[in-house]
């Protein structure tokens, strides 16, 4: 049903009245600020840390969720298996992440932080919190509250859409 209304859309768009004004088109815009912000935190803890951004995003999920299979965790940051797969080799090489085999089920293997990728985690999470608190210092806290459930709204949306 939901492939059939997104066509029936499409078709009925195929002669807009309007162009397509980029600028202005709410998919492409949400790119763009994911990737300003994405980038912009990125730089907080590229350097200092040697991550990569799909890294953190494994640390952080690992920190919030742990024990995740590495299939749980591309699922939780929305990332597909080689790139998560790559960044928890990388983690793993550098002793950020280790791999706990389930007793009860030999084949599954469980991920979480190492006490070494525990304390660099803490030590980014504040500089992440401060990076969030000045981002939406343009925002008040009735915006903020506003944009937290548009995005709820949208996400729930996209996800219904997904073809």
């Amino acid at each position: 049903e939901l492939v059939s209304d997104v066509t029936n859309m499409a078709n009925a768009a195929q002669a807009p009245s309007h162009p397509l004004e980029l600028e202005k088109f709410l998919p492409y815009r949400l790119s763009v600020l994911a990737q300003r912000v994405s980038e912009s935190l990125h730089d907080l803890y590229a350097q200092p840390y040697g991550l990569t951004v799909t890294q953190w995003r494994v640390m952080a999920a690992l920190g919030r969720f742990a024990p995740l299979t590495a299939s749980e965790v591309g699922r939780r940051i929305v990332m597909d298996k080689v790139a998560v797969s790559r960044a928890v080799a990388g983690l793993m090489q550098r002793g950020l992440v280790e791999r706990v085999t389930d007793r009860s089920d030999r084949r599954r293997a469980s991920l979480r932080l190492s006490p070494r990728g525990k304390a660099m985690h803490a030590r980014i999470v504040p500089l992440a919190l401060a990076y969030e608190a000045r981002l939406c210092e343009a925002l008040s806290a009735e915006e903020r509250k506003t944009f937290n459930n548009l995005a709820d709204r949208l996400f729930a949306r996209a996800e219904a859409l997904g073809l």
